[in-house]
C-alpha cells in the first residue's frame, strides 16, 4: 500500500524544535520551513493530525536529517518535499518545496487529496471536507 512521506526542511531533536519555534515566532517571514509553520504551531494543529489520520493511506513524517540518512540519494531535493512511497519503497515526488512554500493549511490538505486521487483512484479522498 503506498504511504506518504512527508520531510521537513529542519532537523530532528528537542534542542532543534526550541530554536524552531522561537525563530517561527520571532521572524516566520525567514523561516526556512512551510510545512512546520502551516502544520505546527507549539504542536500538531488539531485539524492536520485529523485530516492526516483520515487520509486513505499511511504517512510518514521525517526531518531533514533523518530523510538525509535513510534517502542519501535524495538529500539534494529542495525541502520541505512530500513523496509518495509505492509498494517497493521507492520514493516519487508528489508536492515540491515551491508549492509548500505557496500553502497555507487549508491549501496543503486540498493539493494532498488531489495528488492522492491521481495516484490512490480507488480511495476516496473527498472524505475529510
Amino acid at each position: 500500500m503506498p504511504q506518504l512521506v512527508f520531510v521537513y526542511n529542519a532537523n530532528a531533536g528537542r534542542l532543534n524544535a526550541l530554536l524552531d519555534l522561537a525563530h517561527k515566532t520571532l521572524a516566520p517571514a525567514t523561516y526556512p520551513c512551510s510545512l512546520c509553520a502551516i502544520t505546527y504551531g507549539v504542536r500538531m494543529r488539531p485539524e492536520w493530525k485529523s485530516f492526516v489520520e483520515s487520509l486513505p493511506v499511511g504517512a510518514e513524517f521525517l526531518h531533514r536529517d533523518e530523510f538525509g540518512a535513510v534517502y542519501p540519494w535524495l538529500a539534494q531535493t529542495p525541502l520541505p518535499a512530500v513523496f509518495l512511497k509505492d509498494d517497493f519503497g521507492e520514493l516519487n515526488p508528489l508536492i515540491t518545496a515551491q508549492e509548500l512554500n505557496r500553502a497555507d493549511l487549508t491549501g496543503l490538505m486540498q493539493l494532498v487529496q488531489q495528488r492522492l486521487a491521481t495516484v490512490v483512484p480507488a480511495a476516496d479522498t473527498t472524505a475529510t471536507q
